[in-house]
């Protein structure tokens, strides 16, 4: 073989390597945009959670100028998709007083939730003698007086998408949903032990 046929040879190698590159990556990207466009199509509608009950152990001001508390909560979530499922990769729940969050987090397990799902968790919410800012141990006692306090629990953390077997990146998810304590009035709760366990059933602020 001369060398100008060698020459050809490896062009024509050259020509077919390049081909085969532009035909994968023509290939994945129309994998990508039918994806994209299905995603588009279906457009994941975010979760609903609601606060059920809240019943607690222990929540008045321990020192000066620290709140204990002692929560269990029941919250529950439903994905509204119909072809579209849940990850909940990492996700905390706390308790917040006027903003200042008073309970350590506590993390809730990792979970799946399919199509039209309904999640529901119990956690304990534990706060010892947190420090806070002077004016929310004046506002907590006047609320006492007052026979209702709002705590708002909150939770924090990461989802993803699933559309048939695609896994969409992670996606902040935030939920705040307010827990108004009725202290006041012994019939607005269900004595469990020593713990007063309050009906809620509110709606959470949710955003993805």
């Amino acid at each position: 073989m001369s060398a100008k046929d060698c020459g050809h040879h490896h062009e024509d190698r050259k020509k077919f390597h390049r081909r085969l590159l532009a035909i994968i990556l023509a290939f994945i990207i129309l994998i990508l945009f039918i994806i994209l466009l299905v995603w588009l199509i279906l457009r994941p509608t975010k979760p609903r959670f609601i606060l059920q009950d809240a019943t607690v152990y222990a929540f008045n001001v321990s020192t000066l100028n620290a709140i204990t508390s002692n929560i269990q909560i029941t919250i529950s979530s439903r994905n509204p998709n119909d072809r579209i499922g849940i990850y909940y990769d990492r996700v905390d729940v706390y308790a917040s007083y006027h903003g200042q969050q008073i309970t350590l987090p506590t993390l809730l397990p990792s979970t799946y939730q399919g199509h039209k799902d309904i999640t529901v968790w119990s956690p304990f919410l534990y706060g010892d003698a947190v420090p806070v800012a002077p004016f929310l141990t004046v506002a907590l006692n006047q609320d006492q007086l007052a026979g209702t306090v709002l705590i708002d629990i909150r939770i924090a953390g990461r989802i993803r998408w699933k559309v048939g077997t695609f896994i969409s990146g992670r996606y902040h998810l935030y939920v705040n949903c307010p827990a108004y304590i009725n202290f006041g009035n012994k019939n607005s709760g269900i004595a469990v032990g020593s713990a007063m366990k309050y009906q809620l059933v509110m709606d959470c602020h949710v955003d993805v």
